[in-house]
């Protein structure tokens, strides 16, 4: 339960954090995309940094989440994080959600449900053994290196699906090494979280995957980069819980209600994405009656 509460914290200020930077990252013309740059001129805003301190507070919530839980379980719980964005900032904004974007968050939630009831993931060891790091490590730099090739041959929203999905794979590693880390200090300590590498490799991996946002942000619609960012980090992160950890999923033919929790997921976070709200513009003036 408390790994459960925690992912669903970090999930409600991850989307917030999406939101805020989209809409800071929208002002910064393209020529700055792909440089360092880019988060120069970003942190002269107000609202970008706003984004920023929730991505801090998802990060210690993460911690506790990924420390009392299995990766498989705590990652997907990540998908709900648009729908709690949208749901706070109708609230916030005193305007309510159209139908469509209603359908979305059923979409989104019932394939939560759906999906995780039908894997039923869980089991697995609480740390990784050094080597095994050596092909994960090597594998996810190609495939980040082919992503990010291939979204500078692009513009707009493709190339923030790209990105958008490179950021999802950095993430996905960010919290894989999480994991480990607070393994160690589970077993040892402070001195030993402190002097394993795996928590340098964190900070490095979250950097990465945090200016591989911004550009994916900054490249197109949320609607675009949003649902390869949500899916991609649910789904890398399970196949990091499987391969690494040991944590298991059901096959056979529980594989069919588990593709469909993902179509869901799919199609409600491409309408939530949709949402004026989730672009991160004001609402409109209300009309006089």
């Amino acid at each position: 339960m408390i790994s459960v509460l925690f992912a669903v914290l970090t999930a409600i200020s991850n989307g917030s954090a999406s939101v805020l930077q989209r809409r800071a990252a929208s002002t910064v013309p393209d020529a700055e995309a792909m440089r360092f740059s880019l988060i120069k001129h970003l942190a002269r805003k107000k609202v970008w940094l706003a984004g920023i301190g929730l991505v801090l507070v998802a990060a210690i919530c993460q911690a506790v989440a990924l420390a009392t839980g299995p990766i498989a379980v705590v990652q997907p719980i990540f998908v709900i994080e648009l729908p709690a964005t949208l749901l706070i900032a109708s609230c916030v904004f005193r305007r309510p959600l159209a139908g469509s974007a209603w359908l979305g968050v059923a979409a989104v939630t019932s394939g939560l449900a759906l999906g995780m009831a039908a894997a039923a993931p869980g089991g697995g060891s609480e740390s990784v053994p050094g080597y095994a790091w050596i092909p994960a490590l090597i594998i996810t730099g190609i495939f980040e290196a082919v992503l990010i090739t291939w979204s500078r041959r692009l513009r707009g929203n493709a190339r923030a699906a790209l990105l958008g999905l490179a950021a999802a794979c950095g993430y996905a590693l960010t919290a894989a090494l999480m994991k480990d880390a607070m393994s160690r200090l589970e077993s040892g300590g402070v001195p030993a979280l402190v002097t394993a590498w795996q928590l340098y490799g964190t900070a490095v991996a979250g950097v990465g995957a945090l200016f591989l946002l911004q550009n994916a942000l900054q490249a197109g619609w949320l609607v675009a980069s949003q649902p390869m960012l949500t899916l991609g980090d649910a789904l890398i992160s399970i196949t990091y819980g499987v391969t690494l950890f040991g944590e298991s999923l059901r096959a056979g033919w529980w594989l069919l209600p588990e593709l469909i929790g993902v179509a869901l997921i799919a199609a409600g976070c491409v309408e939530l994405a949709r949402s004026p709200l989730a672009s991160g513009s004001k609402p409109p003036p209300p009309r006089v009656r």
